[in-house]
C-alpha cells in the first residue's frame, strides 16, 4: 500500500511537469491533477498488466518498445475518464508517458541505492 501511494504521488509529479511540458494538456484546476494521479495508479494497478498480458507478442516483436504505447494508452484512459483533464493527440499522451514512465524509473532507481 505503501509503495503504491508513493507511486501516485510520483504520477502526480510527473502529470504537474507534463502539463507545464507537454503542449496539448489541459487542466481545469491543480485538484485534477491529483485525482489524475491517483486514477492513473488504480489504472497502471488493475488495467495495465491485462493489457501486457495481451499483448505480449506485439512486445517481443518489437522488444518490449510495445510496451511505450501500452503507457500511452493508459495515458489516455486516465484522461478520458478524469474530467477537468484533456489530453489532445496521442503525441501529446505519448510524450505525457514518458515523461511519468522517466519519473517512475528515477525514483525506483534512487530507491535502490
Amino acid at each position: 500500500m505503501r509503495k503504491w501511494l508513493l507511486t501516485c504521488l510520483i504520477n502526480v509529479l510527473a502529470l504537474i511537469i507534463a502539463s507545464y511540458i507537454v503542449p496539448g494538456i489541459v487542466v481545469s484546476n491543480p485538484l485534477t491533477l491529483l485525482g489524475a494521479g491517483l486514477l492513473l495508479g488504480v489504472i497502471n494497478l488493475l488495467i495495465r498488466p491485462v493489457i501486457l498480458l495481451l499483448t505480449i507478442p506485439f512486445s517481443l516483436l518489437t522488444f518490449g518498445l510495445f510496451i511505450l504505447i501500452v503507457n500511452t494508452w493508459m495515458v489516455m484512459l486516465t484522461a478520458a475518464l478524469m474530467p477537468g483533464l484533456g489530453i489532445h493527440g496521442f503525441f501529446a499522451a505519448f510524450l505525457t508517458s514518458l515523461i511519468v514512465s522517466l519519473f517512475n524509473w528515477l525514483i525506483r532507481d534512487i530507491k535502490r541505492k
